[in-house]
């Protein structure tokens, strides 16, 4: 954490500073669905105040590709950001020019504005200079609170960086934090658990996890590819054989690196994928050939079990089987709750992120019980591939 600034470190007493923000938030008929992103902001924004700073935010909201879209305009979040806050808050119907500079040359401290969606401008995703510079000028200091969009080099979470003292606001340092304490420097042994339906997908990140953890579960779909890679018959079930000399590499890697791969012991097969379908529990070899693999089953959760209890950091990121529908989600639900169960006994640092991911440990009724949940979905991915994010790279090279 030593290598970049954060709101602390930053004279913003009496100084505009732009914020970068992400409050992509679900919204219909313009009201919006879920506010969580926009709760997690006022952290950031209260203590720039505190330290006499005026935030002006910026951020995206979906994708204009560089046009005005008016059903994209970030003036229908006011309402829920202002209830967020506990105060009015300005809008500009720009990021640039005339509009911006109006609105924030009538702020005082104790103030905050948000400007327009900086995706109207092809500047934006271009991280073009002049772009850039544009929105610079509005103020003194930059912080950058959007980890989320950390991965993306775009003027707002790059280019600003290296144009004003720059700092992490509290999210991306509670991020940063987090994701530094589970692969940077995490104590040992380290389990990471791997789910999804595409070995393909999750390449660079299964390369990258058997070089730095100590136990590597591979759940969901891809455990398929896995089984098909050792010879094992999966009948009907979602599986990339092309992928199966991949997997036999991964396989190859982790075993010349000392890294344990838990594939499942058994399985919990069923003719249709739908709620409620029949479904039995069988030995991982014997899946019928007109059956799909939907979920692992309870022995290989006990070995889960086993193994997760003789560490001390596990990082998650997918589900273990079909868990959006029942019975199918038995396997990540039990896994879940084991994991919970040894972070409250502070046994355990346990770090998940990815959209299904949040939302099996929401279903599981233990997203609360994590040390940390990241609901960063690219961003998150790409830091457990190893890759460098460009947001996070310019705050540690910014201008201070």
């Amino acid at each position: 954490m030593a290598d970049f600034k954060t709101i602390d470190d930053l004279d913003m007493d009496g100084k505009v500073v732009l914020t970068r923000v992400d409050v992509n938030v679900p919204v219909e008929d313009g009201r919006v669905t879920d506010a969580t992103r926009i709760e997690k902001i006022v952290p950031t924004v209260k203590d720039i105040q505190a330290r006499g700073g005026i935030p002006v935010l910026l951020a995206h909201f979906d994708r204009p590709k560089g046009k005005r879209v008016e059903s994209m305009s970030l003036k229908q979040i006011v309402p829920a950001l202002e209830a967020a806050l506990g105060q009015p808050v300005a809008f500009a119907d720009d990021c640039i020019g005339g509009p911006a500079k109006r609105v924030v040359a009538d702020l005082k401290p104790g103030d905050v504005a948000l400007l327009e969606n900086t995706r109207f401008h092809e500047g934006e995703e271009a991280n073009d200079p002049t772009f850039a510079a544009s929105i610079a000028a509005l103020g003194k200091v930059y912080i950058n609170d959007a980890f989320s969009a950390a991965h993306r080099a775009h003027a707002s979470t790059e280019g600003l960086a290296r144009l004003l003292p720059s700092g992490a606001g509290r999210l991306m340092e509670a991020e940063l934090k987090a994701l530094d304490a589970a692969l940077g420097n995490p104590l040992r042994p380290v389990m990471a658990v791997v789910g999804g339906a595409k070995v393909s997908t999750k390449l660079d990140l299964l390369m990258n996890l058997v070089d730095k953890v100590d136990h590597l579960v591979i759940g969901g779909g891809m455990a398929n590819t896995f089984l098909v890679a050792k010879g094992v018959e999966v009948g009907k079930s979602l599986a990339e054989r092309d992928m199966a000399d991949t997997a036999r590499q991964i396989l190859d890697k982790a075993d010349q690196g000392g890294c344990v791969i838990h594939l499942p012991l058994d399985i919990v097969v069923a003719r249709e994928f739908k709620a409620g379908a029949e479904s039995q529990v069988l030995p991982v070899d014997q899946c019928p050939v007109d059956a799909m693999i939907l979920d692992a089953g309870p022995a290989t959760v006990d070995a889960l079990r086993d193994a997760m209890a003789k560490c001390k950091t596990l990082i998650w990121n997918g589900p273990l089987g079909a868990f959006e529908i029942e019975p199918f989600d038995r396997a990540t639900n039990a896994a879940a709750q084991a994991a919970a169960s040894l972070t409250r006994d502070g046994k355990l640092i346990s770090v998940a992120g990815g959209g299904d991911t949040v939302a099996a440990l929401n279903k599981a009724g233990v997203a609360g019980d994590f040390t940390f949940i990241s609901t960063a979905g690219g961003a998150f991915l790409e830091w457990m591939e190893g890759k460098e994010l460009p947001g996070v790279a310019a705050l540690k090279d910014a201008k201070h």
